[in-house]
C-alpha cells in the first residue's frame, strides 16, 4: 500500500515528464499546513531562477498564518512579479501532484492575473 505522500509524488512525476518534453521553465509549488512555496525552475540548466514563500520576512509581517488562500494568492502575485523582473512570462505550471483547488488554485490565478502565461 502506498501512503498519501507516495501517491502524490507518483502523480507529480507524470506532470514533470510532460513538462520536460515541452522544454519550458516551470512554476513548481509545494505546500504544507503552515506555508506555501513557489519556485521558477529552469530544468535545462538545473537552476532555480527565483522563488517566493510565506517564510519571507516581508510576507510574514503581512500574514499571521501562511496556510490560507489569501497568503497563497499573495505568493502567486509575488512570484509573477519576480518572474517578470527576470524576463520570464511563459511557464508550465507544476502543481506537484496536488489538486487544483484551494490554495493551489489561488496561487495559480494570482500568477496569471499578474502576467505569467501558462
Amino acid at each position: 500500500m502506498l501512503n498519501l505522500k507516495e501517491k502524490r509524488i507518483r502523480r507529480s512525476l507524470k506532470t514533470r515528464i510532460k513538462i520536460a518534453e515541452l522544454d519550458i521553465i516551470r512554476l513548481s509549488i509545494h505546500r504544507t499546513n503552515s506555508h506555501i512555496y513557489a519556485q521558477l525552475i529552469d530544468d535545462k540548466n538545473n537552476k532555480i531562477l527565483t522563488c517566493a514563500s510565506t517564510l519571507e520576512p516581508d510576507v510574514r509581517k503581512s500574514f499571521t498564518t501562511g496556510g490560507n488562500v489569501a497568503a497563497a494568492a499573495f505568493i502567486g502575485k509575488r512570484i509573477a512579479e519576480k518572474g517578470k523582473d527576470c524576463g520570464i512570462t511563459n511557464i508550465a505550471f507544476d502543481r506537484s501532484g496536488y489538486k487544483y483547488h484551494g490554495r493551489i488554485r489561488a496561487l495559480a490565478e494570482a500568477a496569471r492575473e499578474n502576467g505569467l502565461k501558462f
